[in-house]
């Protein structure tokens, strides 16, 4: 898939793809490799559609590239709304508006996926919508396009183990944990850590058994002293790991979970001189992240396909506006398996993804 995204990124014309201002409903002028770039020569006479997102975030411009060359392959209109703050209220007007618009489908990243689920299922009895990203699975949503995010959190508990072998104390932070995926990712840290051997289908099954947030969770080897949350603001995320060296001087590892997450840890390491002394391990492709794996500074990163979120979202709601219902399987779930980035695979790795992002 991803060479596939490779191939593909020409598309980067933006034809039949509009994106919208963070702060108007206008789509703004192009501007190559802007959050606010839109076309200015739409697909005429076919369907328009919506990729929504949670936020304003490199990790959604690769998406936005996905949407552009689904946009152009199979002849619709795309608008990628991106809302400029990481609120579920910003994020339903967002949607209000393009739905003003005409758009025939939806597909969208829940900020709140516990509180929205009657907003998305309104939102489901007016046009196909599926979610991407995080779910949210109590909904009517057609169908959700992602990765499992329980698995990925243990994929990054295991880059934190390999890192951390004698064990010790360890912070999580993350954007926000009202989210799906959020719950989920830091559960799959947790339990790598606790030693625990269990699936996302535990916790589908068992929803009170995910851990407090409030307090430590002790192990054999590793403590998790807290999880930090910043609801998707970076320098929240900063300060709030500046603050936690000096709470907890004994710190031995990090895991940021959100795109934005690991360069702000690696940016109070930097200042506190205590890179390659405390273990960090992230989430997605940030420069800053890929930079400090190739130096030593970052034990890896856990890596989504942002590309192929776009990419699928938009060919699903493409067929089945066009009849297909059949694009829907069974389980309601399309699979976009992470990888996990080291200093083995940085380098290659981050040359596929500079010429994704046509760099």
């Amino acid at each position: 898939m991803f060479r596939r995204a490779i191939l593909l990124l020409p598309a980067l014309l933006l034809v039949g793809c509009q994106v919208q201002d963070s702060s108007t409903n206008t789509p703004a002028p192009p501007a190559a490799g802007s959050s606010t770039a839109a076309s200015t020569t739409p697909t005429k006479g076919g369907p328009s559609i919506a990729f929504v997102t949670n936020q304003i975030a490199d990790f959604w411009k690769i998406a936005e590239a996905g949407c552009v060359a689904a946009s152009k392959e199979f002849g619709l209109e795309v608008q990628v709304i991106m809302p400029p703050e990481a609120s579920a209220v910003v994020q339903k007007q967002k949607v209000e508006d393009a739905i003003a618009t005409g758009i025939r489908g939806i597909a969208i990243s829940p900020l709140d996926a516990d509180n929205q689920i009657d907003w998305i299922n309104s939102l489901c009895e007016k046009m196909p919508t599926i979610t991407h990203d995080s779910d949210a699975p109590a909904s009517n949503r057609l169908v959700y396009i992602g990765m499992d995010n329980y698995a990925a959190g243990r994929a990054c508990g295991e880059i934190l183990r390999k890192a951390l072998p004698d064990g010790g104390q360890v912070l999580i932070t993350i954007g926000r944990l009202e989210q799906d995926n959020s719950k989920y990712r830091r559960q799959g840290v947790i339990d790598v850590l606790m030693g625990r051997d269990r699936t996302l289908d535990f916790y589908r099954d068992q929803p009170n058994s995910f851990d407090p947030v409030e307090g430590e969770i002790k192990g054999e080897l590793y403590t998790i002293v807290g999880t930090l949350t910043d609801q998707g603001k970076p320098e929240v995320a900063l300060q709030k790991c500046e603050d936690a060296l000096v709470t907890w001087p004994e710190l031995k590892g990090i895991a940021g979970l959100f795109e934005y997450n690991p360069p702000a840890c690696y940016q109070a390491l930097k200042k506190a001189n205590k890179l390659k002394q405390i273990a960090l391990a992230g989430f997605d492709e940030n420069d800053v992240t890929l930079q400090a794996i190739k130096d030593g500074e970052c034990a890896g990163t856990v890596v989504q396909n942002p590309y192929e979120y776009g990419y699928q979202s938009v060919r699903v709601l493409k067929e089945y506006l066009g009849g297909n219902k059949n694009v829907i399987p069974e389980s309601r779930y399309i699979d976009i398996k992470p990888r996990s980035i080291t200093a083995e695979n940085v380098e290659t790795f981050w040359e596929e993804l500079k010429r994704l992002k046509g760099q």
